[in-house]
């Protein structure tokens, strides 16, 4: 899979995310190409530091030096490389093929897959919809907008093919695989914003993708996660229906993790997840933001009203205990929430099939009885 968004495809998709030839439900073929004279602002483009330099800057002299001695000239784009071309080592030649897990189509084949292009602030978003082979060719199903993750920097929505056809085929739901712009390049809140952008377009177009705009809900795994947390404060801003529901993988919801235990004990020394590459992301996705602020940590917003919420996190996660207090205060608003903490689970655990078992398999069980008890 193309986890590298600097070659991100203009499709947003890879082989096994391939659109179907024959969806169950047609899609509005309008959907399935880039409207003339308008862009997907969610490939990432190369720059060049100096571009954003004026020429007659007083220090051009030293920028030219600095130029002349690296590339890329900014430390941000320095900083980035290394992330997105390992983010999951998907040029590296891996030496165990029985560590080589199933594809999301060998897992989950039962499920249509069709990229398409929705509307945001400043042009399109790429997306992959997901709908269940099974379900009938009339339905107009749930729909849940899924955002991926990736630490706010880097990852597609191709990355989490197997999370999003698994949510799908277990729940009789249309997913909408969402890509958005990416930090450094579109720190807070362009991001988010075009999260709110998909979802507010699905909360009265969803029927061209085969949905139903009544139920919305939103889902995410990691930086995902996030964006899920901080869309029902958004919503309610802008005045639109609050999600039917918050679905979180490896709950992200608090910039200001050294406060926690599980931080402080596990981020130094964390193999998926540490705090040197945290204060990356935060660098990146919150140059100028407060750390506190709702939008970006929701643990800090008023989360009266919030829809019913569904978090799995293991406790080997150095963010397990701010999830878990972000569950406590959404029950103490009277919120249905129900929260997976399996012991021992690292950040990621759900991510393939196959891997961690039993605890992945039952990270989707507990959401498909959530779900059913809020549909």
């Amino acid at each position: 899979m193309p986890i590298n968004p600097a070659a991100r495809p203009q499709s947003g998709a890879d082989a096994a995310s391939a659109p179907s030839l024959d969806p169950v439900r047609p899609i509005d073929p309008v959907l399935l190409t880039i409207p003339d004279g308008t862009r997907d602002v969610t490939v990432v483009e190369e720059i060049d530091g100096l571009t954003y330099i004026d020429p007659d800057d007083p220090a051009m002299p030293s920028y030219r030096v600095i130029a002349n001695n690296r590339q890329p000239v900014a430390l941000r784009d320095m900083m980035i490389l290394p992330v997105r071309t390992g983010y999951i080592g998907q040029d590296r030649v891996k030496p165990d093929p029985a560590l080589v897990p199933p594809t999301g189509a060998e897992a989950v084949p039962d499920v249509d897959v069709t990229t398409v292009y929705l509307p945001v602030r400043d042009g399109v978003a790429s997306a992959l919809v997901y709908r269940p082979q099974g379900a009938a060719a009339e339905a107009a199903l749930p729909v849940l907008l899924y955002v991926h993750g990736g630490g706010f920097t880097v990852g597609s929505a191709a990355d989490t093919d197997y999370i999003t056809r698994r949510l799908a085929r277990d729940n009789g739901l249309v997913v909408v695989s969402a890509n958005y712009r990416l930090a450094p390049e579109y720190p807070f809140p362009t991001p988010l914003d075009d999260v709110a952008d998909l979802y507010a377009w699905l909360r009265t177009d969803a029927e061209r993708v085969g949905g139903d705009p009544a139920w919305v809900g939103v889902a995410g795994d990691s930086a995902g996660s996030n964006f899920a947390a901080a869309l029902p404060l958004l919503a309610r801003q802008r005045g639109l229906a609050a999600p039917r529901a918050v679905l979180m993988y490896g709950a992200f919801i608090d910039f200001v993790q050294e406060r926690w235990a599980s931080f402080q004990a596990q981020a130094p020394r964390g193999i998926v997840y540490d705090s040197a590459f945290f204060g990356f992301i935060r660098g990146a996705y919150l140059p100028t933001t407060s750390w506190t602020d709702p939008l970006a940590s929701p643990i800090y917003g008023d989360l009266t009203d919030y829809p019913p919420t569904f978090l799995a996190t293991g406790t080997h996660d150095p963010i397990i205990d701010s999830a878990r207090a972000f569950a406590e205060a959404l029950a103490q608003k009277g919120v249905a929430v129900d929260g997976y903490f399996p012991e021992g689970m690292p950040h990621g655990f759900y991510f393939f099939p196959d891997v961690q078992d039993p605890e992945g398999d039952v990270a989707f069980e507990r959401t498909q009885a959530f779900l059913a008890q809020h549909r």
